[in-house]
């Protein structure tokens, strides 16, 4: 065993300062994240485990510290401010969402961001940063241990940070790539895995959804096509919700006011269409949605992939189309989702967060609905995208704010503990903020005076300890309960589209619909007839034929169940 010399003696302070260098670059971005309610602690966590990495090297090579000590600083810094600086403007973490929005834009798009968030502000939070890690910097000191102390460490340090990898491989028996993209998840909130990881993954995701891409574009045109509204221009906008329960909502009946400013608006607009009893196949944005935007369904789940989409619909009736989202842009489970809004002329993503879990309002998508509204086309389609309602509730709304309003047990109709109240009331707090979002985006919409209609429904609905014995929270099909399904369905049509499209749809708000079938609705609304549309299909068609609203698995040769027929 090696003997240190007197002058080479261990010290606590040395290592605690060179701990603190480490992990500064990551970890303390992270910490202000963690304490500003932005996201939870597990990023911070996992930020000091991969920053500790470096420690290796400094115990092997005490007498180098200083030398591996300013490489790392120069390196790892200079790339943690990319990081840092995104969130001082933006408000959300680096991801690998950035690389796809960075390579759609060009130079110029690129050159007025930086005119833009060039503040002052930026310039000083980076200053500040800089002179800390330098004022760390010169702090940083050999660590000397013995050499079993060494290996002892390192080993681990090296056994915590591949444990993700191990668990996932011989604990949960996932395949190897998958063990490696989870722990590469984990890796990136720590710079430089952060930016590796996120680029790895944006090329990995890019891959698959240009295949999808590509296999789509290449399916015929709808056959037989004919709009019923000729050449008269027009404004039809969709906006898809996330997560939120009609039966949590005031203007379908709920005890609590949750939907305020809707009600309001309906009092003021008589031909707002509340339909009562509509439902989705499936709990899960990315399954409901390969289904409602195409002609896919629950017997037939793989017609997404060879049938035109809604967005193909509109594009060869001669709409020019948008999307707007404030969803994540670029994930493994959200690629379908980008598949869906590239197939559209112009994209907006307002959502390039790392964290799903983080703070991210659907207020975002306001001003650049407002934008494409006065866009000169004279026959638009908008696909609005939210993150509605979606966990974590509590990061749906502003912390301090009039929509923090639920927060005690008062209007919850049966018992229930203490932290299960506080989420049930996030709950009910996000719905309140999502009315505020729905009820703008209709007055927007009504105040632009476009001849069209809007049509809001939400994905999906979510259980948040409503139904007996009051102890589920979240979605799942193999343990359906009745609000995981119910979805709100309103529709509100312009004065002047009422004028040339009279109807009788008030006698429709009660029919039993699925949002599988929602490209027949659209369809019959639009004013379009094709070979595949089917008028018994469509809500709103007097035509319209009930039938057996299947929900759960597809694939799953027993996984298919009559929503009409749940018990809770």
């Amino acid at each position: 065993m090696q003997n240190l010399k007197e002058d080479q003696k261990f010290s606590f302070s040395s290592l605690f300062l060179i701990i603190l260098f480490f992990t500064y670059f990551s970890s303390a971005l992270q910490l202000y994240i963690s304490l500003s309610g932005h996201s939870n602690f597990i990023g911070l966590r996992d930020s000091i485990i991969y920053s500790l990495i470096w420690l290796i090297p400094v115990l092997f090579f005490p007498n180098h510290t200083r030398k591996i000590a300013t490489i790392y600083g120069i390196v790892v810094g200079g790339l943690s401010l990319i990081s840092l600086a995104y969130f001082v403007i933006y408000r959300q973490e680096f991801s690998q969402s950035v690389f796809f929005v960075m390579a759609e834009s060009n130079f110029s798009e690129s050159n007025e961001y930086i005119q833009q968030y060039l503040s002052i502000k930026l310039v000083l939070v980076l200053i500040l940063y800089i002179l800390v890690a330098i004022v760390l910097w010169k702090q940083v000191k050999p660590v000397y241990v013995q050499n079993k102390t060494k290996w002892m460490v390192s080993l681990l340090i090296a056994i915590y940070a591949l444990m993700p990898l191990a668990i996932s491989v011989m604990v949960k028996k996932t395949s190897f790539e998958k063990a490696g993209a989870h722990l590469l998840s984990r890796m990136e909130t720590t710079v430089p895995w952060q930016l590796l990881s996120s680029y790895i993954a944006y090329r990995s995701q890019l891959s698959n959804m240009e295949n999808i891409l590509n296999n789509l574009q290449s399916l015929p045109s709808l056959e037989n096509l004919k709009d019923s509204n000729g050449d008269t221009p027009r404004t039809l906008v969709l906006i898809i919700g996330e997560s939120t329960t009609r039966t949590r909502m005031g203007i379908y009946g709920y005890n609590r006011n949750t939907t305020p400013m809707i009600e309001q608006f309906k009092k003021e607009n008589p031909n707002l269409l509340v339909f009562n009893d509509v439902v989705s196949s499936r709990p899960y944005t990315i399954e409901i949605l390969e289904q409602a935007l195409t002609f896919a369904d629950e017997r037939h789940p793989d017609l997404y992939l060879t049938q035109p989409s809604l967005i193909h619909l509109m594009k060869q009736a001669g709409y020019k189309t948008f999307w707007i989202t404030n969803q994540q842009t670029m994930t493994k489970r959200n690629t379908m989702l980008t598949m869906f809004s590239k197939q559209t002329d112009k994209q907006y993503y307002m959502n390039n967060d790392r964290n799903q879990s983080a703070r991210q309002y659907d207020d975002a998508v306001i001003q650049p609905f407002k934008e494409v509204l006065t866009d000169p086309a004279e026959k638009k389609f908008i696909v609005i995208h939210l993150l509605g309602t979606h966990m974590k509730y509590e990061f749906r709304y502003p912390k301090s704010s009039e929509y923090n309003v639920f927060q005690d047990k008062t209007g919850i109709p049966f018992n229930i503990d203490d932290d299960n109240a506080k989420v049930y009331n996030s709950y009910d707090n996000a719905v309140s903020y999502n009315d505020y979002v729905i009820t703008t985006l209709f007055n927007t919409f009504k105040q632009s005076h476009d001849n069209g209609f809007m049509l809001y429904f939400s994905d999906h609905g979510e259980e948040v300890y409503q139904t007996p014995p009051y102890d589920v929270l979240g979605r799942n099909e193999k343990a359906p309960t009745k609000p995981m399904y119910t979805i709100p369905f309103i529709l509100w049509e312009s004065p002047s589209w009422l004028k040339t499209h009279p109807n009788n749809y008030q006698a429709y708000v009660d029919r039993k619909f699925s949002s599988q079938d929602l490209i027949h609705t659209w369809s019959d609304l639009a004013g379009l007839t094709y070979n595949l549309y089917q008028p018994e299909k469509s809500l709103v068609n007097p035509n319209f034929k009930q039938s057996i609203r299947w929900i759960g698995d597809p694939y799953d040769k027993k996984g298919l169940v009559d929503f009409d027929k749940l018990v809770k």
